[in-house]
C-alpha cells in the first residue's frame, strides 16, 4: 500500500484518483474482510440520494430509494435498482418517519442504510433502532452522534479533550433573564445557536442589550421548529470571522485521519453558498494544527465514518472548535476532489468493517477545488427561496476537473417541502487561481430557466476581486454587497438584435413544424423570408424597436435606433441545446437559447437576458391581483403565524404573517403605515407565491 502511495504522490490528477481507488481495493483484499452489504437502503432524496446511489452502482452494491408523493417521479427512484413509498410530501410523514424507513430496510432486504445528510443522519435514536433491526447504520455510533448533536455537551467533551474553545456560556439555566446576564457577561455583540442541529436555523446575532429577548424568542421558535428542541447556547460574536472545517475519518479500529480543510466562509441566512479547500492563506503549520485538533475532537468521543469538525478563525489566526456534524457534508465533494477519497466508497468500507487503507502520512494535497450550490432563490430579495418547474436546464460538460452533483432533471419541480438546492457545481485545478476561474467559466455555461437561482450571483461573487484574493469571512456579503449586486446591465441593441434573430428562428421553426417539413436543425438552415417585418421587444423596464428586412441575399437587415446591423444566422441542436450561430456586421458569435411561451432566454459568454415580444396596450391584462395596498406572499408555504386582525394599524415594517417554507421562517412585513382592512389568511393554512394576505390601506 505504502509502496504504491508513494507512486500516487508523483502523479498527475488522474493518476491520482486512479491509484487512491487501486491502493483502496488492495487494502481491503489484504484486510480478508468480507463486506456484510451486498444491498444498502439510501434514506435520503435529491442530489446525496443519487450521489450514493452511483457510488453503490460502482461497488457493485445493488441501491433501494425511498420516496414521498412528491418524489414519486424524481431522479433518486429512477437511478435506484428498487424504490419504495413511504408516504406524504411533508418530510415528516415521510423521510423523517424511522419505522417506515426500517420498513423498507426489512421488505427489501438491505443489510445496511445509509442516511446521507439532513433528515435523519444526525438522530442518534435512528442509529439505535437501525442496531435494535440488525440493520448497518453508515453513519458514527448513536453516543457520538447524541454527544456531538447537543451544541453544549460537545463544547464540555471538547474542553475536556483540550480542543479549543470560545467564550460563552452552554450550561443547563435557559431562563430569559439568566441568559441576558450571560450575554452582558460575555460582552456584545454576542451569538445566539440552538444547541442542537445547524444549517443556520436557530441562529441570531445580537448587538445590544435592547434587542436580546426579541432574537432569543425568534432564535427559540425557529430551533423548536426545526429540531423539537428551544434550548440555546452564547458565544462571544468574533468579528470578520472565517469558517474553516476539517474532514475527518475513522475506522471501527481507533485508526482516524483528517483530509484536510475547507473554507465556507462565504455564507448567507447563515448558510454556506460557496465552499473551497484547501483554505486560502493557510500555512502548513497552522493546517497541521487544525487537523490535530479535529482528529483529538474525533476520538474523544469515539467516533467511525466520516465527519466535519467546524471551527472559527479569529482576524489573529487564532481558531475555537465550534461544532461538529456527525455526517457527510453537503460540500465534501471539494474534499474529495483534493484528496483522491471516494468518501462515500469509504464510508461504506468502514461500516463493512474494513480497516482505514491508508495513515495520515500517506495522505497528500493535490491541487484546489471549488464547489457552488446553485439554489432556487432570488438573492435581490435577501435570498428568499422559491418553487417552480425547471423548464429548462443546460449544465457545463462534466469531466475529471468538473461535476455537476444533481437531483433533479429538466421538467422536474423545486417543491415547497424540501430544500430549495438545484445542484452543486464543483470544479478542480492545479491551483487556487485556476479553479476560480474554470468555476466562473462553468458557472457562466449553467443554465436554467424557470424559476430565479442564484447563478448570477455566484458569478458575481466569483469575479469579486476580495474572492479572488481570499479575504473572506461570513460577512463577506454584507460587506461587499454593492459590488455584488450592482444591478442588471444594461441590454445593448445588439442583444436585442439577437432576441429578434431567436425569435424569427423561433418562428420559423414552428412553421416547419406544422407544414410537417423535417426540421432542418439537425444540419442548420439560413433565414431566407420574404416579408419585411417590425418587432416590439421588452427586456425588463427596456424596450426596443427592432425594424427587420429580409434581402435576397439570405442576409438580415435589422435597424434598432440609427444603428444598423446585417446578420445572418443559423441553428444547431446540440444535445438538448439550440445553438444559434451568427454572423453580425461580420462578427461570428454562437449562443444558445430557449424559447418559452413567447420568451427568447439568451445566453451569451457574456451573461444572459430574456426578450418578449411586447404586445399593444389593449391586448394585455390591465387587471393586477398584485395590488400595492396588499400584503403579498413572496413565496409557497405555510401560514405559521398571522400577527394582525381586522382594523388593526400598523406601521411599515411591522410583521404582517410568517410563512413558512423551505425549513425556514419568513416575515411578511406592511409596506408602509396604514389601517388593515382584510386579512385572507389563516394560521396552518397553504398560500401560493403572489397570494394576498392582507389588505391594508395607506394612512393619509
Amino acid at each position: 500500500m505504502i509502496s504504491q502511495l508513494s507512486k500516487f504522490k508523483r502523479s498527475s490528477y488522474l493518476g491520482y484518483l486512479y491509484q487512491c481507488v487501486y491502493v483502496s481495493s488492495k487494502a481491503v483484499s489484504r484486510a480478508d474482510v468480507v463486506s456484510p452489504i451486498r444491498k444498502v437502503l439510501v434514506a435520503n432524496r435529491g442530489e446525496i440520494a443519487c450521489r450514493v446511489i452511483r457510488t453503490a452502482k460502482k461497488m457493485g452494491i445493488r441501491s433501494v430509494a425511498c420516496y414521498s408523493d412528491a418524489d414519486a417521479k424524481s431522479m433518486h427512484v429512477e437511478l435506484a435498482d428498487e424504490a419504495y413509498y413511504i408516504g406524504g410530501s411533508a418530510a415528516a410523514d415521510s423521510y423523517l418517519n424511522m419505522e417506515k424507513i426500517i420498513n423498507v430496510a426489512k421488505k427489501s432486504g438491505a443489510q445496511a442504510i445509509h442516511p446521507g445528510y439532513g433528515f435523519l443522519s444526525e438522530k442518534p435514536e435512528f442509529a439505535n433502532l437501525c442496531e435494535k433491526n440488525e440493520v448497518i447504520f453508515i453513519g458514527p455510533p448513536s453516543s457520538a452522534i447524541r454527544d456531538m448533536g447537543i451544541k453544549s455537551t460537545s463544547k464540555e467533551i471538547m474542553g475536556s479533550a483540550g480542543v479549543p474553545l470560545i467564550k460563552g456560556y452552554h450550561g443547563d439555566n435557559q431562563s430569559n433573564e439568566f441568559l441576558k446576564e450571560q450575554a452582558l457577561k460575555i460582552g456584545y455583540p454576542v451569538m445566539l445557536k440552538a444547541v442542537r442541529g445547524g444549517g443556520g436555523k436557530g441562529m441570531r446575532i445580537v448587538t445590544n442589550p435592547s434587542d436580546f429577548e426579541t432574537s432569543l424568542q425568534s432564535a427559540r421558535n425557529e430551533s423548536l421548529k426545526a429540531f423539537g428542541d428551544s434550548n440555546m447556547l452564547i458565544e462571544q460574536f468574533i468579528k470578520k470571522p472565517r469558517h474553516v472545517e476539517v474532514q475527518v475519518f475513522a475506522d471501527k479500529y481507533g485508526n482516524t485521519v483528517y483530509l484536510f480543510e475547507r473554507d465556507c466562509s462565504v455564507q448567507r441566512r447563515h448558510q454556506k453558498i460557496i465552499e473551497e479547500a484547501p483554505a486560502p492563506h493557510m500555512s502548513e503549520e497552522i493546517r497541521k494544527k487544525l487537523g490535530d485538533a479535529a482528529v483529538k475532537a474525533a476520538k474523544a468521543v469515539g467516533y467511525v465514518g466520516a465527519g466535519t469538525v467546524e471551527f472559527i478563525f479569529d482576524e489573529e489566526g487564532n481558531f475555537y472548535f465550534m461544532e461538529m456534524n456527525t455526517r457527510l457534508q453537503v460540500e465534501h465533494p471539494v474534499t474529495e476532489m483534493i484528496s483522491g477519497v471516494d468518501l462515500v466508497e469509504l464510508q461504506i468500507r468502514a461500516a463493512a468493517g474494513e480497516v482505514l487503507p491508508f495513515t495520515q502520512d500517506d495522505l497528500l494535497l493535490n491541487g484546489h477545488s471549488f464547489e457552488a450550490r446553485i439554489y432556487a432563490e432570488d438573492p435581490e430579495s435577501n435570498f428568499i427561496p422559491g418553487t417552480g418547474l425547471l423548464k429548462y436546464i443546460s449544465t457545463p460538460k462534466e469531466d475529471s476537473s468538473v461535476r455537476v452533483e444533481t437531483g433533479v432533471r429538466q421538467g422536474d419541480e423545486v417543491s415547497q417541502f424540501y430544500d430549495p438546492m438545484i445542484a452543486k457545481l464543483v470544479v478542480w485545478d492545479k491551483d487556487r487561481t485556476s479553479a476560480l476561474l474554470k468555476l466562473t467559466n462553468k458557472l457562466q455555461e449553467y443554465h436554467i430557466v424557470g424559476l430565479k437561482t442564484n447563478i448570477p450571483f455566484l458569478i458575481s461573487l466569483s469575479s469579486n476581486s476580495s474572492f479572488i484574493n481570499g479575504d473572506v469571512h461570513t460577512g463577506f456579503i454584507q460587506q461587499h454587497y454593492n459590488e455584488l449586486f450592482c444591478g442588471k446591465p444594461k441590454v445593448t441593441d445588439e442583444q436585442f438584435v439577437k432576441g429578434a434573430i431567436g425569435i424569427i428562428l423561433q418562428q420559423k421553426m414552428t412553421e416547419i413544424k406544422n407544414t410537417a417539413v423535417s426540421s432542418p436543425l439537425r444540419s442548420g438552415f439560413h433565414i431566407n423570408i420574404n416579408n419585411n417585418t417590425k418587432l416590439l421587444l421588452e427586456s425588463g423596464e427596456q424596450d426596443a424597436v427592432v425594424d427587420i428586412s429580409f434581402l435576397k441575399t439570405g442576409e438580415i437587415l435589422m435597424k434598432v435606433g440609427k444603428s444598423k446591423y446585417l446578420c445572418t444566422a443559423k441553428t444547431e441542436k446540440k444535445g438538448s441545446k439550440e445553438i444559434v450561430e451568427v454572423f453580425i456586421n461580420g462578427k461570428k458569435e454562437s449562443f444558445e437559447m430557449f424559447y418559452n411561451n413567447g420568451s427568447i432566454h439568451i445566453f451569451t459568454q457574456d451573461g444572459s437576458f430574456l426578450v418578449n415580444q411586447k404586445q399593444p396596450l389593449f391586448l394585455t391584462d390591465s387587471s393586477d391581483k398584485h395590488l400595492k395596498d396588499s400584503a403579498i406572499a413572496p413565496m409557497t408555504g405555510s401560514i405559521l403565524q398571522v400577527c394582525v386582525k381586522v382594523g388593526d394599524t400598523v406601521e411599515c415594517g411591522d410583521t404582517v404573517a410568517v410563512i413558512y417554507a423551505m425549513k425556514l421562517e419568513h416575515r411578511v412585513v406592511a409596506p408602509y403605515n396604514g389601517k388593515v382592512n382584510e386579512v385572507y389568511v389563516q394560521e396552518g393554512g397553504m398560500v401560493n407565491k403572489g397570494d394576498e394576505l392582507a389588505k391594508i390601506s395607506k394612512s393619509e
